[in-house]
């Protein structure tokens, strides 16, 4: 095994950036919109999942298609409003981890279930053109995390093997897909603390950076 044949998957909120409290105030700005109710501990329970779950089964918001897609575009256009109000940066380590593999020429990709137009904004604010060779997004996948379609297709259009690839993820729903998908999962304890992802992934981190891609390699052969 080597950099040639091994690939990475990035999860995006939580790992690359963390814009948790952007997204938790959207949900919040379009419940008070729409007059609807927010049950408690909606945020953790839905985090890492497509809106187009959470708005009728975790909220029961909507039931009817083109409703539930006008609150999940809403919810979107919210959240990249908030985003402009007050900043973003990516976490830390992240920029360093990233400019590494692409000087081992290790392809990477992200995998999220966010929406395509919010990374390109953000990949945009951040200086970040040409350190991903690709996205899949929320708009790509039927069945969103913890089915492993996101992350198939991910590794699929790095041209790299299911089991050849490492998956960075925070999230129970992502693990849980990395998992079923047949690929390593390197735990961010970003959204949930290390020892809650131990025993869960194959190595847990708080930052990116504390792994080099030797590292990688060895997870992948191990």
């Amino acid at each position: 095994m080597s950099n040639d044949t091994i690939g990475v998957i990035f999860d995006w909120d939580g790992v690359i950036i963390d814009s948790s409290r952007q997204h938790e105030a959207s949900w919040e700005r379009l419940a008070a919109e729409e007059r609807c109710a927010l049950p408690a501990g909606h945020f953790k329970a839905g985090f890492g999942k497509k809106n187009e779950w959470i708005i009728p089964e975790l909220l029961g918001w909507a039931r009817e298609p083109t409703e539930i897609h006008r609150l999940s575009l809403r919810k979107e256009a919210l959240y990249r409003d908030i985003v402009v109000e007050r900043g973003l940066e990516a976490l830390p380590g992240v920029r360093e981890f990233l400019e590494q593999l692409r000087d081992a020429g290790v392809p990477c990709c992200i995998g999220s279930s966010t929406h395509r137009e919010n990374i390109t904004t953000i990949l945009r604010v951040l200086g970040f053109a040409g350190l991903f060779g690709g996205m899949v997004t929320a708009e790509d996948v039927t069945l969103g995390k913890p089915h492993p379609d996101v992350f198939l297709k991910a590794a699929a259009k790095i041209g790299r093997a299911p089991g050849c690839c490492v998956v960075f993820e925070d999230a129970f729903a992502g693990i849980e897909a990395a998992r079923a998908g047949g690929m390593k999962v390197v735990g961010v304890a970003t959204t949930h603390p290390a020892e809650e992802l131990t025993g869960k992934v194959d190595r847990v981190v708080r930052r990116l950076d504390e792994l080099a891609v030797e590292d990688l390699v060895r997870l992948v052969e191990s």
